[in-house]
């Protein structure tokens, strides 16, 4: 049935929403909760609480409720999709632009921008989130993949949980890295001293970062990243760790630093296999206009 789906536990141990989110790669943690809170997952046809600690051999079936209708408004936010087929588009985020709404941020988001230019979405996310199969910092540019139906969606987020997918990143960063390139291997999770950031700590999920030194500045190096993983503020965690804070950045990063429109981070190149076709796709959006300025103005003191 396409409204529900099968888990039998084999190995795995812990509680059942923790579980369910690392077998199903295109489902999101809070998704799971909010199904488990409605009581759509059962077994042996009784409804399980959050707190359920799986066994082997237990046989999990999910009802997932029919999809809400949007209560999002299109906007005409002028996105600029840099390719787009039946299955799936790519579209480069601007600076100041946060992807999905939320509390803080109802309207003018790329959803909202996405709903008017691209229309179709996939329903696999929830209601807010349709069509999303990753995102990047509002105060980050670049390339994101959307997903235009289920299909896609399913495939798309595979891939990015078997790390088969391409992401690399252009960011400019504080102190000249001696070094010309590196393997950051730091567990990432929420910080115990502010709610709102992240941070390297003991029992955070696994995060693998790679970088590779372009060119440095006095003061700075500008590098490229390449993510293993995708956690939350996970580049901008990671160098902050290592003592290189991405330059711009308002929560990581020092309070004299460069002025811009937040982080000096773009999500430069995406590369992933086609959903219908298996073809290879990728694509590579230039440096927003005050990246590039920036550099030019680092170099000329040099």
């Amino acid at each position: 049935m396409d409204n529900q789906i099968e888990v039998i536990i084999k190995n795995e141990k812990g509680r059942i929403d923790k579980v369910l989110n690392e077998r199903l790669a295109n489902h999101s943690r809070s998704q799971i909760q909010q199904w488990i809170k409605e009581q759509c997952v059962s077994i042996d046809h009784k409804v399980i609480k959050a707190n359920y600690k799986v066994s082997s051999g237990d046989k999990i079936i999910i009802e997932i409720p029919e999809p809400e209708e949007l209560d999002l408004v299109p906007e005409n936010l002028d996105l600029e999709i840099v390719y787009e087929d039946d299955d799936v588009a790519v579209v480069n985020k601007p600076q100041g632009m946060v992807v999905h709404p939320s509390a803080g941020h109802p309207n003018g988001t790329l959803v909202n921008g996405l709903l008017y230019q691209v229309k179709n979405l996939s329903t696999i996310n929830d209601v807010v989130r349709p069509g999303i199969v990753h995102r990047i910092d509002k105060d980050t540019s670049g390339l994101l993949m959307v997903a235009k139906n289920d299909h896609a969606h399913e495939s798309l987020a595979q891939q990015l949980k078997d790390k088969t997918s391409l992401r690399k990143y252009v960011a400019l960063v504080h102190g000249e890295i001696p070094h010309e390139k590196g393997r950051i291997e730091a567990p990432i999770g929420r910080s115990k001293v502010n709610r709102k950031m992240q941070a390297v700590i003991e029992g955070g999920k696994p995060a693998v970062t790679h970088f590779e030194v372009l060119k440095r500045f006095e003061g700075f190096t500008l590098i490229e990243l390449q993510l293993e993983t995708g956690r939350t503020h996970q580049i901008r965690v990671h160098m902050q760790y290592i003592g290189y804070p991405v330059a711009g950045d308002p929560l990581y990063g020092p309070k004299k630093t460069l002025k811009g429109n937040g982080q000096f981070l773009h999500a430069k190149l995406l590369g992933f296999e086609h959903p219908t076709t298996d073809a290879s796709m990728v694509f590579e959006a230039p440096l927003p206009e005050i990246f590039e300025k920036t550099l030019t103005t680092l170099q000329e003191k040099d």
